[in-house]
């Protein structure tokens, strides 16, 4: 097979896969790799005794109200869009996360995440998880995507961050314009964190602003690649960006599909949405993609058809060597089998 035919859609072991590959990808901004990135990422541990979120829709919070026993159950199998804890998917190789916090009341111990209802985990133990997974493979970095912050107030901002300073002291990329493997490892970094709250942000330099999520609010899979293929031909936004696999529901879709759930849902869809993963291309062109994310990452050989695109990113690198120029490197996506 010639080199520009190549394609590793296998990994035999996705838990260091960033130390794995070829020098030529090492000193590209990260944001320029193929990234593989998860949906919700704690809603693997909803917790069906949880009140709806205030969040929802009146109707549903009524409904919560008369009906517990029927609707949270409900809520639960539409919101789990995960099925795997934080060190599984960091070992399947996901090094992105949407993490959506919540408060249950104003204090540091009552932070969870959240997705229709509140999660079992809190935001402790599973950040405190991450920092232990990270400590024991120390060369892989991952980007972190804080978000939603249902109930928090200015004075819980504050603690959540000083908590993420505590567990990942030392290891947070301050906000900067495009860093790489190489610098990361030279300074000891592994963490980006992206947080959607302006004026924390502007306080405190090791935050990032929230990066761009596209996804279609669709149920059908044709209409998400459609999407997809829409915002690529507008063109890649400067710095990170993540693209989204990730169906959507509506209360029609649920009230005509009463025996499905999300899994299901993604089961179906998900040999046509890697089928449009597996033609895509990382890099800074108009057309690349940086982060991909799914539902369900455990599902399938999601984490391993993502990372191996960056196949493609290293035969267009070797080419530019190949004509005189660009860098010079050994190896492949090594400890990947074609």
């Amino acid at each position: 097979m010639e080199e520009s035919e190549k394609k590793y859609l296998h990994v035999s072991n996705n838990a260091d896969w960033m130390s794995q590959l070829a020098v030529e990808l090492q000193t590209i901004p990260l944001s320029d790799l193929a990234i593989p990135g998860d949906h919700d990422s704690m809603s693997y541990c909803l917790d069906v005794n949880s009140r709806v979120l205030a969040s929802e829709p009146l109707l549903l919070r009524a409904l919560d109200r008369l009906a517990p026993c029927i609707t949270r159950p409900c809520v639960v199998r539409w919101a789990t869009t995960q099925a795997w804890p934080l060190s599984e998917q960091l070992n399947a190789g996901v090094r992105f996360f949407d993490l959506r916090i919540a408060q249950k009341a104003h204090r540091l111990d009552t932070l969870y995440f959240a997705h229709g209802v509140y999660t079992k985990v809190r935001v402790k133990e599973a950040l405190s998880d991450m920092a232990a997974w990270l400590q024991l493979h120390p060369r892989e970095v991952v980007v972190v995507v804080c978000s939603h912050f249902l109930g928090l107030e200015a004075r819980d901002h504050g603690s959540l961050v000083a908590l993420i300073t505590a567990l990942f002291a030392g290891q947070l990329c301050p906000y900067q314009a495009a860093p790489t493997l190489s610098s990361c490892w030279a300074m000891g970094w592994q963490v980006i964190l992206s947080y959607d709250d302006e004026e924390t942000v502007r306080q405190h330099q090791q935050l990032w602003p929230m990066i761009d999520y596209r996804y279609a609010q669709a149920a059908d899979p044709v209409d998400v690649i459609s999407y997809l293929e829409q915002q690529k031909a507008e063109g890649r936004p400067a710095g990170f960006f993540a693209s989204g696999l990730n169906l959507t529901e509506d209360g029609a879709y649920v009230l005509c599909h009463p025996w499905q759930t999300m899994r299901t849902m993604t089961t179906r869809a998900l040999a046509a949405l890697l089928g449009w993963v597996e033609e895509q291309s990382p890099g800074p062109e108009a057309a690349g993609l940086n982060v991909i994310c799914g539902d369900f990452v455990d599902l399938d050989r999601f984490a391993s058809v993502v990372i191996g695109l960056n196949e493609k990113l290293l035969v267009k690198r070797r080419q530019v060597v190949g004509r005189g120029g660009g860098v010079g490197g050994g190896g492949g996506l090594r400890g990947l089998a074609p």
